[in-house]
């Protein structure tokens, strides 16, 4: 995954700073979950299909050492190369291998979140084998030097304007900024180039443990292309990625497309079982899956944790969450952004000090469970990072300091009386006004609340010398009810 100096603060002040970003964050997210809400509607009862995908991903994970034996054996008597590799560097010197052996000078990919998680385009082009992006929005933060942004859209936080001046640098011709013009580019570049690619790269979405196949979901044909073309097909497969038959593909591909882009249906489901066989025109010749592991069997048998494993990579829980609305996916630093990114990158990597921080980045609303496919308790995920960060000595000396202020104040009635008049008095010193906090909001540790909102006025007498007021006061009748009359 990838590795950043910065801090979450860091990232997140330069994410506010860019308008743009953020309002096509939004727009967006916004239109990926009116098109889920309106698909998830027409196909019944989508609760009880949520929990058919939850039971199937549960008990794969629960039994995921049989369902892997199973793929892999029936795998391989397809004739495909079955690799398994342990981390990162073990999977980077497998890819490397394979492509050595078969002099590649050009990798052609289709979208690979694994891949990225490795970094493995960074890993060939160091050994001059050019590794192109086949994804539209994957080619797109390719020609900017940047990372995916989101899970199922990697260019979201771009328009076309922008779009239209990386191409223009790319092919050195003055393009038009409209949509079909810029695919239409696209579509003639990538195209003479799938013919020309030694290997073609993909990830998995679904590996079948029955049938030893390779399930690919996709919506631009790129995929089809990258798999049929080159003489050689690798396949990066996250282990986790195993589901039994055929039949529990049915349901994964009616809960996928449906979180992921709100289609009923998605354009490209392609199967994939072994290469090139007699008499076939097309298809690759050899094939090769890597298996990664990479801290993932480290999360089995964890009860807070283990069903993070269940995640199909939708990306629903990024279209709700109000924290990614707000700052974008680049804001948390790894390859998995949202949600899901918040708990599984500080669980993948080893630094759980500089990782850890990510699961701060999340209101615990809730959304993410609800919009979740698969039913993972994000939200108590979250909480229980936190709870190991604070109990690993990570918080800042000034955080620990002002919970045990916290603490000390609400078992002593003296103590939580005082704490309230002097809040009120610190109140009225950081009120500032709606365009510019006051100096002293500036110079305290609540500065990062204030510099985006102001203070409301308290009022000018507290709720406890108001009670004390009331209780003074004669008993009133309820409305509507005359009192009763004195009796001598």
């Amino acid at each position: 995954m990838a590795q950043t100096k910065s801090t979450l603060k860091q990232r997140a002040n330069v994410a506010f700073q860019d308008d743009f970003l953020r309002k096509a964050v939004r727009f967006t997210a916004d239109r990926l979950r009116g098109r889920k809400a309106d698909s998830t509607g027409a196909l019944g009862d989508w609760e009880e299909w949520r929990e058919r995908g939850r039971a199937i991903r549960s008990h794969v994970i629960e039994n995921l050492d049989y369902y892997l034996d199973q793929f892999i054996r029936n795998a391989e008597k397809r004739g495909i190369h079955v690799h398994f590799a342990k981390n990162t560097e073990e999977a980077i010197a497998i890819s490397l291998k394979i492509a050595k052996d078969k002099n590649t000078k050009l990798v052609a990919k289709s979208k690979s979140m694994v891949s990225e998680e490795i970094h493995l385009n960074h890993h060939f082009e160091e050994q001059g084998i050019e590794c192109l992006e086949t994804d539209l929005g994957e080619w797109i933060v390719q020609l900017a030097h940047e990372t995916p942004s989101h899970i199922i859209i990697p260019a979201i936080h771009k328009n076309r304007f922008q779009v239209q001046e990386l191409f223009e640098k790319e092919s050195g011709e003055k393009l038009s900024s409209d949509t079909k013009v810029l695919a239409g580019y696209a579509r003639r570049k990538l195209r003479q180039r799938f013919a020309e690619a030694e290997i073609g790269l993909t990830g998995c979405n679904f590996a079948l443990a029955e049938s030893g196949s390779v399930v690919l979901f996709s919506n631009e044909g790129n995929a089809r292309m990258v798999t049929t073309l080159p003489k050689t097909h690798i396949v990066m497969m996250g282990m986790e990625r195993i589901i039994p038959s055929w039949e529990d593909l049915e349901v994964m591909a009616n809960l996928l497309p449906r979180s992921a882009t709100g289609q009923k249906i998605t354009v490209y489901m392609t199967a994939l079982s072994g290469p090139r066989r007699a008499g076939e025109v097309d298809g690759p010749e050899d094939v090769h899956i890597i298996i990664l592991d990479n801290g993932r069997s480290a999360i089995l048998g964890d009860d807070e944790f283990q069903e993070v494993l269940n995640c199909i990579r939708c990306g629903a829980c990024l279209n709700v969450c109000p924290v990614y609305r707000q700052v974008g996916g680049h804001t948390y630093g790894g390859t998995y952004s949202g949600p899901i990114g918040a708990v599984i990158t500080p669980l993948l990597m080893e630094d759980k000090k500089q990782w850890g921080e990510l699961a701060y980045a999340s209101s615990l609303c809730g959304a993410c469970h609800e919009a979740c496919p698969v039913k993972i308790p994000l939200h108590d995920m979250l909480v229980h990072l936190r709870r190991r960060y604070v109990e690993a000595g990570f918080t800042p000396l000034t955080e620990r300091m002002a919970y045990k202020g916290f603490a000390a104040g609400f078992k002593s009635a003296g103590a939580y009386k005082l704490a309230g008049k002097s809040a009120r008095w610190v109140q009225l010193t950081m009120m500032g006004d709606e365009k510019e906090e006051s100096v002293l909001a500036k110079n305290t540790p609540m500065h990062g609340w204030t510099k985006y909102r102001t203070l409301p006025e308290p009022t000018k007498k507290a709720f406890r010398d108001r009670w004390a007021d009331l209780a003074a006061e004669p008993p009133q009748a309820p409305r509507g009810q005359k009192p009763k009359k004195e009796t001598e």
